[in-house]
């Protein structure tokens, strides 16, 4: 992605089965200059029944993610559902129209993107990525799905790893959460 507003961020999330598992680096820039090294940008939601990760600018995605939550809650932990409300509402509002932010949302059924145009996709391969180094991580993510039988959690943290090397804009300091076994 060429927005400069999504810099800094590689959200991963890959499943296997009813096993999901989000991850994060850490890195936070401004501009060409690292400002943290160690963000959290994953988070549980539903009681800990969904993982949310957001990638864009930070005030935005952290406003994003709150009223994510509070669809969320609205709707009795139902992800489609919250992630269509939400879609409409950045849609309708002409103030979450001017956040520049992305959304990934998965629970042990489906996997969900909810973009910055308030579109929510629903990606066709079990892994999925999105931020400055989304394409990065995507690419190292398919290939080793098709070519090992790493488990969600190293399969995000290998295509975090992956995309570290190349995406300026991402680290190698991983947070990481799963559901399922």
């Amino acid at each position: 992605m060429e927005n400069n507003a999504l810099h800094g961020t590689t959200i991963v999330c890959a499943r296997r089965g009813d096993k999901v598992a989000m991850g994060g680096d850490g890195q936070v820039t401004l501009g060409t200059t690292v400002m943290k090294e160690d963000a959290k940008k994953i988070r549980t939601l539903a009681g800990g029944k969904v993982l949310a990760g957001f990638a864009g600018a930070t005030a935005d995605a952290f406003t994003l993610l709150e009223r994510f939550e509070g669809k969320i809650e609205v709707h009795r932990g139902n992800l489609r559902r919250a992630a269509v409300e939400l879609a409409k509402d950045w849609r309708t509002d002409k103030y979450l129209r001017r956040l520049e932010a992305m959304l990934i949302a998965a629970d042990r059924e489906v996997t969900l993107i909810v973009s910055g145009t308030g579109d929510v996709i629903e990606p066709s391969e079990d892994i999925t990525a999105i931020g400055s180094g989304g394409a990065y991580a995507l690419a190292a993510g398919l290939a080793l799905l098709d070519h090992t039988k790493l488990d969600p959690e190293a399969l995000v943290r290998e295509s975090l790893a992956k995309a570290a090397r190349i995406c300026i804009y991402t680290n190698d300091r991983v947070e990481l959460q799963t559901l399922g076994e």
